[in-house]
């Protein structure tokens, strides 16, 4: 008993001493800014069974990086400590790696929701405090656990509006023909809750386009869900947390299913009579699943049957590429509500699909991300008025008419108007190539006010000629709605130069407008997913938006189209091989190598943007085997005899003028060839596959020297080389296959072939313009490159802007000189090239070594009309920024560098000499911070540097 106050202030000293020591070592300057598992801020329906975790820090000072970090995942908020962590406690693990942890706990249960916590430490090993708890819930897994519910789809089709036709007609037939297509369909039951509802979860998947709706009201903000797949063999269902959307009660589920392009019997088809031949995959269908968790720890579930109802309505046509047509007058009134009158509707039809695989969709939904008031509207010759939204876009109308019963009113959606500007020019929307003009349709009930926007079409646009209405069109009648996948725009660039900034908005206008689930060629007339234009634009997508899910699922989307196919010089060995286009049934030929290699590029980009290895080796057995493909297409002399061509170079038409494409399609194919055979090496060494990454190191050698044998050749009567067109030679100097002794005369015959051939002008279509502005600049030709983008004579970018365009058009024509422009005027293949604005003006690529941005190079490289860029990249650790201005020899730049990273700032000897950080000299900073200066570069770690050059060398 005399011991008990000694043992007792013994006890409170060592109790004092800990918390002390414990407030010594937590680092409160840490912060962290994001958390995400797979990418996602508490995301919900995850299918991997090992998530992935990424937490991103905010921290002051210098050089900061991470050496340690300590995740915990329990069953409950409450289990989320040290001792109750009933999933995972990974304890202190000793690693710089702050993205992509791979969970490694207990097995995660299909639906059940988990959370979880991470703490780090730096540098010097100096520890932050908790994060604050996060979450994430398991999607259904597997097939086994949709229960009891079915797939659904319309038992009758009772359509009796005459506007359920439409003409049908491609180039080759002689007369259109009426088709109806599969009908809309209209589902809907009700659910009485007896019990309080802890949880309620909806997972649904729609063969074809689905609306969702409970007691009158739409279940979020999606629209055309989900998103378009190789429907037989790969489908995506959503996931929808609706509990707070239920009564107690009584409760009404209401469903619209349209075609969408998994019911597309029509366009494309050789029998559009058919509901059997074309590019369907038969009757649109849905099923849908609701798990619903009762307060007093029951569960049930509710679910599409044959117990649902169905019907046709008001939706009395619908065509991913015709439009829709809206009957008011077959309007249901209140079908999705509880207490409607039922008992003319039909049961619904059981079906069974073919289908291999549904998982949880991981890409951002398609929503309506805009609206967009008319700018000018006046009349056509024809007495009808032409509404013109100011914007090429990819979306729809939206209309309020009030007319009389039984008015029909057509709005005819166009890119472009006649070149005397009098009246629309349908010959960039299609028609003639699906079979279908872009119309829609909308027949008034004459009661009033009438309010309507489409659900099962959208259409790429700028003009709108409206027939039918009795005034006048203004911002009260209609708008123009852009509809997109809704990808987050995260990067940013702007420059001191006018012409240079409205390219990069146009760029990315195009590539937002043919984002809607894959990676579209245009909005209107195709709508597909072409292989050679989903890579040329990928890492300019890249550089602006989060695209870390939505290239994982398009290689999804490849993968899934492959076709066995026999090799070229053995044709006994069968490939699995893509075609041009994916996904969808209009596949049209095995991927020539050009187009085929996005298979290996958007793996490869994915990875060198994010760092996450994780698609590298899903994907690499498939890489692989089409590696292998192309290689069997090498001749005696080592050239792979395949290629599909340079794209739309200028005046290019495959039938009219096929001899504007300069570059032969083998050269173009085998430098794409020879750049993948070293990503391919990479791809061995991090499958641990030794054997073919010596295989692929000594391919690239061979096809090198036989690249250059068979096509560098002399420029007559000049000193110069190149490879026998701008194209061929640009991507030649990208790849790294000139020789080193030839690269000075290589540039040069580049130059003089722009400069003194084509009078200052490019002469590349998408392959070579995706690099010509980078290769120039990075050669010392910055004022060329600069030159050849902003010349107003056609052919340049700076053109297609004078002449009007708000997105970038396939073809590379002399617009004035056309009765209309043809061809698709949104196509964001030839978005590729403002890639440059980033890696070339901001100066800033990812390390192939150390990939996601975990260390990166800084070197702006720009020409001397540009005074100033800043650009803005997101990473898995921050956005790195960099704002410089140049004056004289002058440089200052403004560059963060965000935690646990590392940038090499290149320089030059002379640069060297004259740098200052942060108002200090080198050797000064260098005293107080940790940096390297080695190899042309000075090396830091984190922070915000403002960088001074007296001696910076502008080109």
């Amino acid at each position: 008993m005399k011991n008990k106050p000694f043992v007792f202030f013994t006890t409170l000293l060592v109790i004092l001493c800990i918390s002390c020591k414990t407030k010594i070592n937590t680092n409160a300057s840490l912060s962290f800014e994001k958390l995400l598992i797979n990418s996602k801020v508490n995301p919900t329906a995850i299918e991997s069974e090992q998530p992935l975790f990424s937490w991103i820090v905010e921290v002051e000072g210098f050089n900061k990086s991470q050496s340690a970090y300590h995740i915990l995942v329990a069953s409950s908020k409450e289990k989320l400590s040290e001792g109750d962590a009933d999933l995972w406690n990974s304890k202190e693990v000793k690693s710089n790696k702050s993205t992509f942890v791979k969970y490694q706990g207990t097995g995660l249960k299909p639906m059940q929701k988990y959370f979880w916590k991470v703490k780090i430490w730096d540098e010097s090993h100096k520890e932050s405090k908790w994060s604050e708890p996060q979450s994430f819930q398991m999607g259904l897994m597997d097939e086994a656990n949709w229960g009891n519910s079915k797939w659904i789809t319309l038992n009758k089709d009772t359509r009796t509006s005459p506007y359920r036709f439409r003409d049908y007609k491609t180039g080759n037939m002689k007369k259109a023909k009426p088709v109806d297509g599969f009908a809309a369909s209209y589902f809907r039951n009700e659910l009485n809750l007896s019990k309080d509802v802890e949880t309620a979860q909806v997972y649904i998947c729609g063969l074809g386009y689905y609306e969702l709706y409970l007691n009158g009201q739409k279940v979020d903000d999606h629209v055309l869900d989900p998103a378009p797949s190789n429907y037989d063999k790969q489908a995506y269902y959503v996931n929808y947390d609706i509990t707070e959307q239920l009564n107690s009660g009584e409760n009404a589920f209401g469903i619209i299913l349209g075609n969408g392009f998994y019911g597309q019997n029509i366009s494309w088809s050789r029998d559009p009579e058919s509901n059997k031949k074309g590019v369907s995959y038969g009757p649109p269908t849905v099923r849908c699943l609701v798990k619903l968790n009762y307060k007093d720890g029951t569960s049930a579930d509710f679910y599409t049957d044959e117990n649902w109802k169905e019907a046709t309505g008001p939706i009395v046509f619908n065509n991913i590429y015709g439009g829709d047509t809206y009957d008011a007058r077959y309007e249901l009134g209140n079908w999705n509500t509880v207490g409607y009158d039922d008992a003319k509707w039909g049961n619904a039809k059981i079906a069974s699909p073919k289908l291999n695989k549904i998982s949880a969709q991981q890409i951002p939904p398609i929503k309506k991300l805009k609206e967009f008031a008319p700018q000018k509207v006046f009349k056509a010759p024809d007495g009808n008025w032409i509404v013109d939204f100011g914007q090429n876009i990819a979306g729809w109308v939206k209309l309020n008419v009030e007319e009389k019963d039984g008015q029909l009113i057509e709005i005819t959606t166009t890119e472009a108007l006649l070149t005397n500007g009098k009246d629309i020019f349908p010959g960039s929307t299609g028609g003639g190539a699906n079979g279908m003009a872009q119309i829609y349709k909308y027949i008034c009930k004459g009661d009033g006010l009438e309010s309507w926007e489409p659900k099962f079409s959208y259409h790429g646009f700028r003009y709108a000629k409206i027939k039918g209405v009795s005034k006048k069109p203004d911002a009260n009648m209609i708008k123009a709605v852009l509809v997109a996948t809704d990808i987050q725009e995260t990067g940013s660039f702007t420059s001191s130069d006018a012409l240079l900034n409205k390219m990069h908005s146009i760029s990315k206008w195009t590539i937002v407008d043919n984002i809607h689930g894959i990676p579209e060629d245009c909005p209107h007339r195709e709508k597909c997913g072409w292989l050679g234009d989903a890579h040329a634009f990928c890492e300019y997508a890249l550089y602006n938006y989060d695209m870390y899910d939505f290239y994982k699922k398009y290689m999804e989307d490849i993968r899934t189209q492959m076709r066995p196919t026999k090799g070229h010089n053995n044709p006994e060995i069968k490939f699995q091989v893509p075609t041009m286009i994916a996904p969808g049934k209009r596949t049209s030929t095995y991927a020539k190598i050009d187009w085929g290699v996005a298979t290996m590029y958007l793996p490869w980009y994915n990875y060198k943007f994010y760092g996450d290895d994780a698609i590298v080796k899903e994907y690499y057995k498939d890489m692989k085997n089409l590696t292998d493909f192309y290689l069997n297409y090498k001749d005696e002399k080592g050239i792979m005899q395949d290629g599909m061509g340079d794209w739309c170079p200028p005046k290019w038409d495959r039938r009219k003028n096929p001899s504007a494409m300069e570059c032969d399609p083998i050269i173009s194919a085998n430098a794409y060839f020879y750049d993948v055979l070293g990503i391919m090496k990479t791809f061995a060494e991090i499958n641990n596959d030794k054997a073919y990454a010596a295989k692929m190191k000594q391919e690239q050698e061979e096809l090198k020297d036989a690249f250059n044998k068979a096509f560098l050749v002399s420029i007559p009567n000049t000193e110069h080389k190149w490879y026998q067109s701008q194209t061929a030679t640009v991507m030649a100097l990208q790849f790294g296959m000139v020789p080193e002794q030839e690269i000075a005369i290589v540039v040069n015959g580049l130059e003089y072939d722009i400069v003194e051939v084509k009078g200052g002008h490019h002469s590349t279509g998408i392959h070579g313009n995706r690099y010509i502005y980078t290769v120039l600049t990075k050669y010392g030709k910055a004022d060329l490159a600069h030159q050849i983008l902003t010349t107003p004579d056609f052919p340049s970018q700076t053109y297609v802007m004078n002449s009007g365009f708000t997105t970038w058009p396939e073809r590379q024509f002399v617009w004035e000189e056309m009765e209309g422009p043809t061809n698709s005027l949104n196509h964001p293949m030839h978005s590729g090239f403002s890639a440059y604005f980033y890696e070339s003006l901001g100066g800033i690529k990812p390390s192939k070594d150390q990939p996601g941005y975990k260390e990166f190079t800084v070197n702006p490289e720009f020409p001397a009309a540009i005074k100033s860029t800043e650009v803005k990249i997101p990473t898995p650790y921050g956005d790195i920024t960099n704002k410089w201005s140049a004056s004289g020899n002058a440089l200052t730049m403004a560059l963060k560098v965000p935690f646990n990273t590392k940038v090499k700032v290149l320089v030059t000897s002379s640069e060297l000499e004259s740098i200052k950080i942060n108002n200090k000299r080198l050797n000064d900073f260098q005293k107080d911070h940790k940096i390297e200066v080695k190899e042309g570069a000075v090396v830091m770690g984190s922070g915000n540097y403002t960088i001074e050059y007296t001696q910076f060398k502008i080109q």
